[in-house]
């Protein structure tokens, strides 16, 4: 899983037929203490997540898991948003 903060969106006018209608959202992975850490993904957003909203992400065959996601060429999801994050 990764921890990340929606920092942008991606508008893809011609994509993969089976990634019509999803929301492509620019995602900048970051520490449980919610520094940036490097690099970007984009992900396919299935819970309506929105800009600057920290999130949980999965990649792999576990974004093809993710609801509505099922046979689509999919790297990366967004599969919740973060309310908070406690370190013990």
């Amino acid at each position: 899983m990764i921890l990340a903060r929606v920092v942008g969106t991606v508008v893809a006018t011609r994509k993969d037929p089976r990634l019509e209608g999803k929301k492509l959202l620019i995602l900048k992975p970051v520490s449980p203490q919610g520094t940036d850490e490097a690099g970007y993904v984009v992900a396919v957003d299935t819970v309506s997540a929105g800009v600057r909203e920290r999130v949980i992400a999965v990649s792999g065959s576990s974004a093809r898991m993710a609801e509505g996601c099922k046979d689509t060429p999919v790297d990366t999801a967004i599969v919740g948003i973060v309310d908070d994050v406690s370190l013990d």
